[in-house]
């Protein structure tokens, strides 16, 4: 009784450490006050102003032109990989999947650093760098996401739709497509929510006049912490929340699908 009365204990101090800070955050985008320890009443004031705001607008499309465009080139690019990867022999395939896993426990700013100074060698810094430096780091989550669908199903199948007349193209949309598209799907909704919070890399890659959420809120802090600021942020917190979601949702559909077609 007294274990389980400290497993839940402890339960809870981990999930209030972990989500007080954004019901906090939440709590202080809808107070009228610009005080963080006075309670000035309930408002939509900073998001009415959030919204108006020609710098904040401008960031936010920014945003998400950049996280749309690299999420879906990243999947196209990192699926096509994946299926590279999944042909290949055991020893090339080992090695591919270790030039993977590189950029993934590599440091933000060294690969920023990195990219900032072979763009710079070759090219000038503007939107299509941070474009290709997304792309770059969000290829190898699209890649972990697919081959573990891809090593899931039988190449036995797509030879003998081959062999039965089907162009390969189509035999890959039918037989193929559907086993990997849950993972299709994961790297996308983890490439989305890796480029639209990313700041480390943009930072470094950008170029003048170049201004993503991340960048301009961290020029912002400078200036000190403005209310909108705490309702950019719930919005964003709220976006992550419902792909999450999605994501989750998607999976328990396709496990439910696979249990009732085995």
């Amino acid at each position: 009784m007294v274990k389980k009365s400290c497993e839940r204990i402890y339960l809870i101090l981990i999930f209030l450490f972990l989500y007080l800070p954004i019901v906090v955050l939440v709590a202080l985008s809808f107070n009228h006050s610009k005080s963080r320890v006075i309670w000035g009443g309930f408002t939509f004031r900073w998001y009415r102003e959030l919204f108006q705001s020609s710098m904040i607008m401008e960031a936010f499309k920014t945003t998400l032109l950049l996280t749309l465009l690299a999420s879906v080139l990243a999947t196209v690019l990192g699926t096509l990989a994946a299926i590279g990867i999944y042909a290949m022999k055991k020893r090339n395939r080992a090695i591919m999947l270790g030039a993977t896993n590189i950029p993934l426990l590599n440091a933000d700013i060294v690969t920023g650093i990195s990219m900032m100074l072979l763009f710079v060698r070759f090219t000038g810094l503007g939107f299509h760098t941070v474009l290709i430096a997304h792309i770059t780091f969000n290829i190898p989550y699209v890649i972990l996401n697919v081959l573990p669908k891809l090593n899931q199903t039988s190449k036995y199948t797509y030879e003998a739709a081959l062999d039965l007349g089907a162009k390969p193209l189509y035999a890959f949309f039918k037989i193929v497509w559907p086993e990997i598209s849950s993972g299709v799907l994961s790297g996308f909704l983890m490439s989305v929510t890796m480029s639209l919070d990313d700041f480390s890399i943009t930072y470094f890659t950008k170029g003048a006049g170049v201004n993503t959420l991340s960048t301009m809120i961290y020029t912002e802090l400078r200036k000190g912490i403005m209310p909108q600021m705490y309702a950019l942020s719930t919005i964003l917190f709220f976006i992550a929340f419902a792909l999450l979601l999605l994501m989750n949702v998607k999976s328990s559909r396709f496990q439910k699908r696979a249990e009732r077609i085995y």
